[in-house]
């Protein structure tokens, strides 16, 4: 069943080409075959419609879950006229490529579709939040702090996915603040971290790191 759904899914263009042909040969060569043919004319404009408005994108999940990055990617690149994806399933698109560039450390290409799936509009707010996170990021690795100081507090004002996320967000304005020598910022920021009450050991380990270092600031 799976193989079958695959199939379609990848294939459905030819299959829709193969169905207008089947289509029109009923037509031609049976008596009253428009009262049979127009099933298949319907069903490939149904695929050709989804083949571009939605494209393979219902199956990638499954490539991410199960680890393969380069299936998920092949899937994606199958995608030849984004702008033509319905617009949720345009935003999933771009999100998904910028996770895969963020992992490639291509951070340019990361934020240019970041923002493309923004512009296409995010229905779950926790998920708008999590791309306003990736955005703030990106921005602090670009040098640009100004820019993900913005970002880190407008995904938090949006809102984020999990208290991990959440607290990761306060720890790099915390540690932006301790850049700007605004320490007063840097304390209230580590303060909002750990009332998250992360469990992530990355987020954990950071958390130590930046206690021992406010410990020694003045005031």
């Amino acid at each position: 069943m799976q193989f079958l759904r695959r199939f379609i899914v990848l294939y459905r263009l030819p299959l829709a080409i193969l169905l207008i042909v089947l289509g029109v040969v009923v037509t031609m060569q049976v008596n009253h075959g428009i009262w049979v043919s127009w099933i298949f004319f319907l069903v490939a404009i149904l695929m050709a419609v989804a083949h571009f408005m939605i494209g393979p994108i219902t199956l990638i999940q499954k490539h991410v879950e199960d680890g393969d990055i380069e299936g998920a990617q092949s899937l994606l690149s199958r995608v030849k006229y984004p702008n033509l994806l319905y617009k949720p399933v345009r935003s999933a698109y771009y999100m998904l490529k910028s996770n895969f560039s963020t992992m490639s450390e291509n951070f340019e290409s990361a934020e240019e579709d970041i923002r493309k799936s923004l512009d296409a509009g995010i229905g779950d707010k926790s998920v708008e939040g999590g791309a306003y996170l990736q955005l703030g990021m990106i921005s602090y690795k670009k040098g640009d702090k100004k820019g993900a100081y913005e970002n880190l507090r407008k995904a938090i004002s949006i809102g984020l996915p999990d208290k991990d996320s959440e607290a990761s967000a306060y720890l790099q304005l915390s540690s932006i603040c301790g850049e700007r020598r605004d320490f007063k910022g840097m304390k209230f920021y580590y303060q909002r971290a750990k009332a998250c009450k992360p469990k992530n050991e990355q987020i954990l380990e950071q958390m130590k790191e930046m206690d021992k270092y406010i410990s020694r600031v003045p005031g």
